[in-house]
C-alpha cells in the first residue's frame, strides 16, 4: 500500500519550492501539481520531506511512466527471482540446451 506524505510534509515541501516545479521551475497552479516521492514508495522510499518534491503534472507523468514504473517492475522481478517465484529468463536464442535443436549464429536451427 502506498504511503502518502503528511500534511506537514506537504506544507514544508511547498514552502521550499516557492510555488515552482522543483524539476523544471514552471509556476505551479492549484490542482496542477503533485507531491512526488523522489525514491518511489514501491522500492522503499519513505514519506519524509527529504524524499518529497513538488512537481508539475507534466514532470510527474514523465517521471512516473518513464522512470518509476519500470524501476519498480524491475525491482519486483529481481525480488521474485531471489525468492524463487520467477525463474530467470533463458535469453532470446529460441533453442535451449535441453532440446535436440541448436541455433547457429546466423539464426539457422540445426539438429545437435
Amino acid at each position: 500500500m502506498r504511503r502518502e506524505f503528511s500534511k506537514q510534509t506537504k506544507r514544508q515541501a511547498f514552502e521550499r519550492s516557492n510555488g515552482c516545479c522543483e524539476s523544471c521551475s514552471a509556476k505551479l497552479f492549484a490542482g496542477k501539481f503533485r507531491y512526488d516521492h523522489i525514491i518511489p514508495d514501491g522500492i522503499g522510499g519513505e514519506p519524509i520531506l527529504d524524499n518529497c518534491q513538488v512537481i508539475c503534472m507534466a514532470c510527474d507523468a514523465s517521471k512516473t511512466y518513464g522512470i518509476d514504473i519500470p524501476r519498480i517492475a524491475k525491482a519486483k522481478r529481481i525480488s521474485d527471482r531471489a525468492k524463487g517465484i520467477e525463474k530467470p529468463s533463458r535469453g532470446t536464442w529460441g533453442a535451449g540446451s535441453k532440446t535436440k535443436w541448436k541455433r547457429k549464429l546466423n539464426g539457422e536451427l540445426i539438429l545437435r
